[in-house]
């Protein structure tokens, strides 16, 4: 009776083992969710994307300034008119004046205009502001890209990752499960149950910490694609991410393509150089405008129908701008500074990540390619293993920890590697690897 319950329970186990295959090999996609390759991912994070769009619209708003630069100063008209003495003054001998009639009449036309070359220095900067929005709206999408990208395969990891945790986890709750059928039977040791329930709420607590990472990477990729209430599912090319190799650019390459093409040096340099034209322009706004004018006065003057022609301008005694204009200049070694500092961070950043890479790949080639399917493979046996009694509880548990540690490791391992070249894509702005 004894060794036909036992066979009972470990058919049972058996069977809660073959189901659990069943299970992991079947593709399961919720209705909610959709699959992603990475090119229709950016694809859609270009047409979507909310602070994209409202770059855009800055790149647009700066673009217009340049027509208001290019437009000269409006011509300014004044005209007065009035009686030439006072109203209704019985004692007066001069002729009766109204608002109409016998009254003065005045007008003046005037221009200003400027000098020093102000309106070309307004225009070149404003040209140069554009150039500068369009330059961050570029780093806005090389930014939010390298977010899509290291997203984009971080989940891919971690729900492979999340596959192992399922798979152990509906094992030991079947195991569980065929245990309490046996329960008070006295064919089970009550530690065993125990144990085996520990390890369970063990991977269930580190199963949920898991779940929780992918749905708030889930969240941010989603914000990036700006897409609503749908579960990510990205789809790799591995035989193509495991081609990639760091071996395929020197650094010499990486950088001077970086020095062209990172857009945040190139906002650095345009901020340099947006400096340099603002103190040209301070300089400049030193020098007083000239103001033009033609006027007509019919009897205000010593003569009826009086013209006159004339300037004005202000005399820079007290003011000559001098403040804003050693202020420019200060703004100058500023952006100049922190385009050097921009320029050595770029250096840096491409090193950093090239020697990363170099390491992250040099241990991704060490590994066994056949070490992942004998872990596979020895899961079946240690369970059968487990079920003749050749091996212990402790002894069984061991091997699905290590079977965990090990695929987490291996994921961690992958997910390392590529990040690192999609370090080397973003710190050179270009993508030398896909």
């Amino acid at each position: 009776m004894t060794i036909f319950i036992k066979k009972n329970l470990f058919i049972a186990l058996a069977l809660c083992m073959l189901s659990l295959t069943v299970i992991a090999q079947k593709n399961i996609v919720p209705a909610d969710s959709i699959r992603l390759s990475l090119d229709s991912a950016e694809n859609i994070f270009l047409r979507n994307n909310l602070l994209l769009l409202a770059q855009k619209y800055n790149v647009d708003a700066q673009k217009a300034l340049i027509i208001q630069a290019k437009l000269l100063p409006n011509p300014n008209f004044s005209f007065a008119r009035g009686p030439l003495f006072p109203l209704n003054d019985a004692n007066s001998n001069f002729p009766h004046s109204t608002f109409f009639s016998n009254s003065e009449n005045a007008a003046t036309v005037s221009q200003l205009i400027l000098l020093a070359g102000k309106r070309n220095k307004q225009i070149k900067i404003a040209e140069a502001n554009a150039q500068l929005a369009e330059y961050q709206l570029f780093d806005l999408i090389r930014t939010l890209k390298y977010t899509l990208r290291s997203d984009f395969f971080n989940i891919y990891y971690l729900q492979q990752s999340a596959k192992v945790y399922d798979k152990e986890i509906q094992s030991l709750q079947k195991v569980v499960t065929a245990f309490k059928q046996q329960e008070g039977k006295g064919y089970i040791a009550e530690k065993e149950v125990v144990r085996i329930k520990a390890q369970l709420y063990s991977l269930q607590s580190e199963y949920n910490d898991l779940i929780n990472q992918i749905n708030d990477t889930e969240s941010e990729l989603r914000l990036v694609l700006q897409i609503k209430n749908v579960y990510i599912y990205p789809i790799t090319d591995d035989n193509k991410l495991a081609a990639l190799n760091p071996l395929q650019y020197s650094l010499t390459t990486l950088i001077d393509t970086a020095y062209k093409s990172r857009t945040d040096l190139q906002i650095a340099k345009a901020s340099t150089n947006i400096s340099k034209l603002n103190y040209d322009y301070q300089k400049a706004l030193a020098v007083p405008d000239l103001t033009a004018s033609l006027s007509y006065d019919k009897q205000g003057s010593y003569a009826q129908n009086f013209h006159s022609a004339g300037v004005a301008i202000d005399l820079p005694f007290f003011n000559r701008n001098q403040g804003n204009i050693k202020s420019a200049k200060s703004m100058i070694e500023y952006n100049l500074t922190s385009q050097k500092s921009t320029e050595a961070t770029v250096e840096e950043q491409i090193y950093r990540a090239l020697q990363k890479s170099f390491d992250n790949n040099k241990l991704y080639q060490s590994i066994d390619t056949k070490f992942s399917g004998d872990f596979d493979r020895l899961l079946n046996e240690v369970f059968i293993n487990y079920e003749k009694r050749n091996i212990g509880l402790l002894d069984f548990l061991d091997f699905y920890d290590s079977y965990k540690q090990n695929t987490l490791q291996l994921n961690g391992v992958k997910y390392n590697r590529v990040q690192s070249f999609e370090d080397i894509n973003f710190f050179t702005g270009t993508n030398f690897f896909n």
